[in-house]
């Protein structure tokens, strides 16, 4: 008797390991996706907040970039503000552009009104060079720090990179979605 217990015990933990091993991929794909989306949103905002300087004259750019990165690198590295350039907004909007690269909801922006709210800070405490993104992200669909990157000259579904700036990032997977959409569409 004890020996037939015994199989069915093992049975039964069998039949419900089977049934959890397509749970848990699932549950990891879900993880990749939502970790893919986080970080196609960070460099895309950090994109924007570029762009969003450059056309306020605080970053000087290449003619015919159209106020877009040339490479995610220059996100990182960071680039040099234009005192000239910065005229009524604020060395603490500045700083906490500087201090926070990820750009939290709610926090002033260089446009907006900083702190103080006030451009009576000296402009010699403006920091000399603003970082958009602390690094490039590794997509978590293919291990690489490696994106596919479009510039404004590129069609919208364009897979080779015109070199002339950045306009937007997309993962180099060719994997399919959960939901049925491409990683690279994303």
């Amino acid at each position: 008797m004890t020996l037939i217990e015994l199989i069915m015990t093992c049975g039964i933990l069998l039949i419900l390991s089977a049934a959890a091993i397509p749970m848990f991929r699932i549950t990891i794909q879900h993880r990749k996706e939502a970790e893919l989306r986080y970080d196609l949103r960070q460099m895309r905002n950090a994109i924007d907040r570029y762009k969003d300087d450059a056309d306020k004259n605080l970053i000087r750019t290449e003619v015919g970039s159209q106020n877009y990165p040339p490479d995610l690198q220059t996100l990182v590295d960071g680039v040099s503000i234009s005192a000239a350039g910065a005229g009524g907004i604020s060395a603490a909007a500045l700083a906490t552009q500087s201090s926070n690269p990820f750009g939290a909801t709610g926090t002033p922006g260089l446009g907006q009104s900083g702190a103080s709210g006030t451009a009576g800070g000296a402009l010699s405490d403006l920091p000399t060079k603003v970082r958009y993104l602390r690094k490039i992200p590794v997509d978590p669909l293919t291990g690489k720090a490696e994106w596919g990157l479009r510039a404004v000259q590129d069609d919208a579904d364009s897979t080779s990179w015109g070199g002339h700036n950045v306009f937007d990032v997309y993962s180099q997977s060719q994997a399919t979605a959960i939901d049925g959409t491409k990683y690279g569409d994303w």
